[in-house]
C-alpha cells in the first residue's frame, strides 16, 4: 500500500483518496497531489446549495426568494446572476444583479447554473 501524505492543514495522518482528491476526515480539508497544491491551500472552497464548487466568473441561480435589506423589493427565485466573485466573509459571493445593482449573497442560497 502506498503511503499517503499528512493533511497540510491539521497534520492528521488519517487521510484517504477519493478519485484524484485527498481528503482529511478530521478537518474536512480536500486537496490534490499536484505541485500547485501549496498555492491552493490558502484559498477557501465555496460550495453552492447542492455541493458544487463555485469559482470566480460562474453563473448562479437564486433558489429562494430573498428580501433585499434596506429596500422593499425581493430578489425572486430563479434569478440568474452572472460573473460572480468569491470573497471572504459571511456573504461569500459579490455580484451585480440587473435591476438591483451591486450586492453580496450567501452561497447557501444559490445553485450553479
Amino acid at each position: 500500500m502506498t503511503e499517503l501524505p499528512k493533511c497540510p492543514k491539521c497534520q492528521s495522518e488519517y487521510t484517504y483518496e477519493d478519485g484524484n482528491m485527498l481528503i482529511c476526515p478530521e478537518c474536512g480539508h480536500e486537496w490534490t497531489l499536484s505541485s500547485d497544491s501549496a498555492a491552493s491551500d490558502d484559498q477557501k472552497i465555496v460550495k453552492d446549495a447542492n455541493g458544487n464548487v463555485l469559482t470566480d466568473g460562474d453563473t448562479v441561480t437564486v433558489i429562494k426568494d430573498l428580501k433585499v435589506k434596506g429596500s422593499s423589493s425581493v430578489l425572486k427565485i430563479g434569478t440568474k446572476v452572472r460573473n460572480i466573485r468569491l470573497v471572504d466573509g459571511d456573504h461569500d459571493i459579490d455580484c451585480k444583479i440587473d435591476g438591483f445593482g451591486a450586492m453580496k449573497l450567501k452561497s447557501e442560497f444559490v445553485k450553479k447554473a
